[in-house]
């Protein structure tokens, strides 16, 4: 008996390993404004944002079925948006088995992952649009410390988004300079780097994530990154695209951007709120821009509930927005 259980756990193994081997993709690096893979080929993403991964197990959705379906809308990355709370509640040891689930099925559908930390406020004051955002200094760098310990080896963890929307919220959550703002971030990266994280570092900018103006003057001190913007349709009024140049696509000509939140809905929606009251306008605008300047892109929300919904219910039938950014994903060769 003992000799078939050691025979049963050696073939466990092998077999684990012989998985891992088959569906370890290329590590992601920066070179100059692009993201390369290891032969120096560009590559430009676009992906799908999972709602948080303990909302789906809670839902009993987070399995392989909800990324074989993700990858059969032609996403080749996702992103897992953590909430601080969400964290504490399910607790450390008991997240991370549900992140190294997720990270092993995108992998075996070869899809990169962004690891997303996911508040909306200012860090520094600790002052926060709902209290499932709610953190500290200590717990946001305790977070990527263990996470470039336990990932930062993976070459599907391709991205740490640092911090999803810093947002003073018209000055209800006080102040934060962009000094302040690079130097928190520039210290989250210090420790990343110094814990084994190999992989590609994104920093947000002001205004909920969508204002990267003050990367002309003062830019992050450290190589190997990414900026991010959200530009949903109600940032700017048409016609966006000048607007988007002088607010964050300018960037591009230096460094790599990704938009890890874009998306639209209409006011019918379930959940629907104004920022992102949009329609298929709005789509070929994003994409026709992104896709000129080789810019990444995600869509918010591969859910049914979250706003703006990619699909409708339990069979991932297409909400309007789904509808449009699943044919247009799809209409990429990868």
């Amino acid at each position: 008996m003992n000799k078939m259980k050691l025979v049963i756990n050696v073939l466990t193994v092998f077999f684990s390993l012989t998985v891992l081997a088959q569906t370890k993709i290329d590590r992601i690096k920066v070179k100059g404004n692009e993201f390369v893979n290891e032969s120096g080929k560009v590559v430009v993403f676009r992906g799908l944002n999972t709602s948080d991964p303990d909302k789906l197990k809670t839902d009993g959705v987070w399995g392989e079925d909800y990324f074989k379906e993700i990858s059969n809308w032609g996403a080749t990355a996702v992103r897992f948006p953590v909430h601080p709370q969400a964290w504490r509640r399910r607790g450390k040891e008991e997240y991370l088995k549900l992140l190294d689930q997720g990270i092993a099925w995108a992998a075996k559908y070869n899809m990169y992952v962004i690891i997303d930390w996911h508040s909306i406020g200012n860090l520094k004051n600790q002052l926060y649009l709902h209290e499932m955002y709610y953190t500290t200094l200590p717990e946001t760098y305790a977070f990527w410390k263990l996470m470039a310990e336990r990932y930062g080896k993976n070459t599907t963890v391709a991205f740490y988004e640092l911090f999803n929307e810093p947002t003073m919220y018209t000055h209800k959550f006080g102040t934060i300079t962009w000094e302040e703002w690079k130097a928190i971030n520039e210290e989250i990266i210090t420790i990343v780097r110094a814990n084994g994280g190999e992989g590609i570092p994104l920093v947000a900018g002001f205004n909920w994530a969508y204002d990267l103006t003050p990367v002309k003057y003062n830019p992050i001190e450290a190589e190997g990154i990414g900026y991010v913007s959200h530009p949903y349709p109600m940032k700017r009024e048409q016609p966006w695209e000048p607007k988007w140049t002088e607010d964050w696509g300018y960037v591009k000509e230096r460094y790599p951007v990704v938009l890890t939140e874009i998306g639209f809905c209409d006011e019918t929606a379930p959940g629907a709120h104004v920022p992102v009251i949009g329609d298929e306008t709005y789509g070929d605008a994003i994409t026709d821009y992104c896709d000129e300047k080789n810019i990444s892109y995600f869509i918010w929300v591969f859910d049914k509930k979250w706003s703006p919904q990619m699909y409708v219910d339990d069979k991932y039938t297409p909400s309007r927005q789904g509808k449009y950014f699943k044919k247009k994903m799809k209409s990429y060769k990868n």
